[in-house]
């Protein structure tokens, strides 16, 4: 493979993935919480829940592809393994099967963690003018943000 020319510098590029990598972590632990509440809730909101999960995770499973992808547009090798994430992610893994109830209360969480993993990343690709970077990890905040209040209004 020939090298990389960019605009970008190695260091930055390293950063920039260091971060991404980071939300890659947290979007695929989300991703997996997110599936197992929709294969297991249970409740009087079950179909609406059941539902809104599976619209979440679906989305999630796309994120993960794109920002893996940045990772390795910026010539660094995409974590890829439970380790891996388990070790990157700031989202906890939730034993046994929760509420209904309670399944929202964590995937809000889940979804605002991803915001504020989302801002760290966000803040080092702009100083680093990585705009590709910086526009993916914003459109990820306003996904997160938008499905974090979507979460928090079946609670009212």
């Amino acid at each position: 493979m020939t090298d990389i020319d960019i605009g970008i510098s190695k260091k930055n590029r390293s950063e920039i993935s260091e971060g991404l990598k980071h939300l890659l972590a947290d979007t695929y632990t989300l991703y997996l919480q997110t599936h197992n509440f929709h294969w297991n809730v249970t409740g009087l909101q079950f179909r609406e829940l059941h539902l809104m999960f599976e619209e979440q995770y679906q989305e999630l499973a796309l994120a993960v592809d794109d920002i893996a992808e940045r990772i390795r547009t910026l010539d660094v090798a995409a974590p890829g393994t439970y380790k891996a994430f388990a070790e990157l992610s700031s989202i906890k893994e939730v034993d046994g099967v929760p509420s209904s109830t309670d399944m929202v209360k964590y995937l809000t969480k889940g979804h605002e963690q991803v915001v504020k993993t989302a801002r760290k990343v966000l803040k080092v690709a702009q100083e680093a003018n990585d705009e590709s970077s910086a526009s993916l990890v914003s459109d990820r905040m306003r996904v997160h943000e938008k499905t974090a209040w979507m979460l928090r209004a079946t609670q009212a």
